[in-house]
Formats: structure tokens, sequence, C-alpha cells
């Protein structure tokens, strides 16, 4: 395993020290298979990615798109197991000096069991867990568990939270906060990115030190559209979507590509 472990946060900040913001990559373990799956993390970590976010496949994705949700069925029909999570952020780990998230729904951290899974991500090399369905006030255990192995907890915050819920939301994350915004959808672009700089505003308000903003970003374009306010820039449908149509060569240069736009 590569021996210098960096948060995300303190990887997230160095990029801010040096005039940039930060890409944070997602793509589904598993997909199209594993090895693939393995060898496309590094390939963004490579091609520019700061972050990467690493999917748990998922019966009932309910955040996901139609890009994602396919990749992950894909992925669940070829024979996915959780094990194989912790398989590939070793692997991944083992060739890329890039902090590991992993994204999952809560079922399967709990069906898996919470201190075994984070023991487990931990021994692999892990960074931490976004965690898209589960609030700070129903993540006790969760919270408990990262305190006493030193996991990031990353939770999302949205433009309808209330000022309470996202001072909550700051206050419980370590990371970064994930501000869900709407954004890249046709025509309502400028709209969708006036909610989500505010929301990052507000976040900022409630005392975020870093804020990454995600869901719809898919240009390099909109990558340095939100890093004007955000630390980082999340993208996972456009580069799931590469993998997808091209394999790993055409999602090293969309990474490339994304990667440009976190350049101030």
């Amino acid at each position: 395993m590569s021996t210098t472990v960096h948060s995300v946060e303190e990887r997230i900040q160095t990029r801010k020290a040096e005039s940039r913001g930060s890409l944070v990559g997602y793509l589904p373990v598993g997909f199209p298979d594993l090895p693939t799956s393995i060898d496309a993390a590094v390939a963004l970590a490579e091609n520019g990615a700061d972050v990467l976010e690493l999917g748990v496949p998922y019966s009932d994705p309910v955040m996901d798109g139609l890009v994602i949700q396919q990749a992950t069925q894909e992925a669940l029909a070829g024979g996915f197991r959780i094990r194989d999570v912790f398989t590939a952020v070793e692997a991944i780990r083992a060739r890329v000096d890039v902090p590991v998230l992993v994204m999952t729904y809560w079922n399967p951290v709990l069906q898996f069991g919470v201190d075994r899974f984070a023991d487990a991500l931990v021994s692999a090399g892990g960074a931490g867990l976004i965690t898209p369905d589960i609030t700070p006030d129903s993540a006790d255990d969760w919270i408990a568990t990262s305190e006493r192995t030193g996991l990031d907890r990353v939770f999302l915050a949205a433009p309808t939270s209330t000022d309470e819920r996202l001072k909550q939301t700051v206050e419980a994350t370590r990371g970064f906060v994930y501000a869900v915004s709407t954004m890249g959808i046709t025509g309502l672009r400028t709209d969708l990115d006036a909610a989500a700089r505010t929301l990052v505003g507000r976040l900022q308000d409630a005392g975020a030190r870093t804020t990454c903003v995600g869901i719809g970003i898919s240009t390099p374009d909109q990558v340095r559209q939100v890093l004007e306010y955000a630390d980082g820039a999340i993208v996972g449908s456009a580069l799931v979507k590469a993998l997808a149509d091209g394999g790993v060569p055409a999602l090293a240069r969309v990474a490339a590509e994304l990667a440009a736009g976190t350049h101030q």
C-alpha cells in the first residue's frame, strides 16, 4: 500500500494553496468488471483526479442517474460482492497516492457490520465514506465508528436544507461537505448554478472549511464555473459514460479534459 495517506481535506487544501480547485472523480467498483474498475480508477488518478470516489453497487440506488444505475446493475449482475470494495481500494492505493472515499448507501454497510466495514476500509488504505442516504442525526453508530478509526465522513447538503440542518451537517462532516447541485440540465443551468452557489455560501456561513459540489457536472467549463466558489467539483456520470463507451483510454482522456478545468 502507498505509504503516504493524505486526508481528503488536506489534499483539497493543498490544491487550494496552489490556486487550484480539486477534481473528485466517481466510478463504481466492479464495472465493467473488478480488474477494469481498478485500472479505470488508477487512470482517473493519473489523469488529474485529486480525490477518488468509489461507488458501492446497490440494488436500490435512489440518488443515481441512469448512466450510473446501468453500470451498477451490470456490476451486480457480474457478481459484485462487498469485499470487492476493499480489494479495489487496496489495489488502487498500491498504485497511486490519491485519497479514496467510498460512496455507499447505508444498508450495505449495516448488513456487513458498521465496525467490520470501517476496519476493512482502514486496512485497505481508504480515507472514509460518503453516505448519501443518512443524515448526521441518524448516524450515531457511524459517527462513533469513524471517530474510533479516523475515517472521513462526508454528508450531503441540499439547497432545500434549513440553516439549522446545514450547521449540523457541517459540524458532523469530516473531509468535505458534499453540496448537492442540480447543474447541467439543459436550459436550466444558469438558475441551477445560482442554487449551488447560494448553497455553498450558506455552508461557508455555517462554518464549512471545505465544500465540493456534485451532481450534473460533466464538462471542463462546468468544473471551472463551480471552482469559482467551491473547493472541489465532483464528476460521476460523464466518467462512467466514457468508461462504458470507450473503455479505460476514453475515461483517461475525459478525466484529463475535466482536470484542465481545475486550473484557475
